[in-house]
């Protein structure tokens, strides 16, 4: 009977926290990511800063700083990075509840241009997982990239492009801790932009994201700046 009862609270309780998730609302994430290449080295680092919000703003979803050390074989054209993150997540609505996730990633970047225009790069990315409250955690992700110029055949300065990218989350572990698991998929983002090459240096990105767990979907728009220096 207990044990009905509890399983009958845990189920409320979820339902009650998954619901607050507002499907319908459109959030937003900020984003900065950056890319330096050490002089005359296959050395360099990488990483991104961003805030996601819940409803656009006032209402933050995540933090995040993520920052990685690159190595590019000579005549590969892939970069490999060893990075780390730190991740600060807040819950949907009112509250102010947070938690913290520290993150190692490994990650290999591999370009490839189709005829002459199509620019795709896959990201293949493996995760260490220190979730605040949970079992130690990795987690697999697969990214395919597309860039398309519209104005233009290369992604050359005051050229115009189509971003497009799908990535798929897969979880290494489904047992979490304290009885708690989560399922094999973790989630799926698709993604459609428009891209506008300021220099040989700066991008800028304008677009939006559908992400769907097992639990909800919801829609974001992303505005990035993307910087190599």
């Amino acid at each position: 009977m207990k044990l009905r009862l509890f399983v009958v609270a845990f189920l409320f309780i979820f339902g009650t926290i998954n619901a607050q998730v507002d499907e319908s609302q459109t959030g937003a994430w900020f984003m900065y990511f950056y890319n330096h290449q050490f002089k005359d080295s296959q050395w360099g680092i990488q990483g991104d800063f961003q805030y996601r919000d819940w409803q656009g703003i006032g209402d933050m979803e995540q933090l995040m700083l993520r920052s990685g050390l690159t190595f590019t074989p000579k005549d590969s054209g892939v970069m490999f990075t060893l990075g780390y993150a730190n991740i600060t997540t807040g819950q949907f609505g009112d509250g102010d509840d947070t938690f913290v996730e520290n993150r190692i990633y490994q990650e290999a970047l591999i370009p490839q241009k189709l005829g002459n225009r199509f620019y795709l790069t896959h990201r293949f990315r493996y995760e260490q997982r220190f979730v605040e409250n949970q079992d130690f955690r990795t987690r697999y992700r697969y990214n395919l990239f597309l860039n398309v110029p519209l104005n233009s055949k290369e992604l050359s300065p005051k050229a115009y492009y189509i971003a497009l990218y799908n990535e798929l989350f897969i979880n290494g572990q489904q047992d979490i801790g304290d009885g708690g698991e989560v399922e094999l998929f973790d989630r799926n983002r698709t993604y459609l932009g428009l891209g506008y090459v300021l220099n040989s240096k700066i991008r800028f990105q304008l677009g939006w994201m559908n992400q769907k767990t097992d639990n909800w979907g919801k829609g974001q728009w992303q505005i990035s700046m993307h910087h190599n220096f």
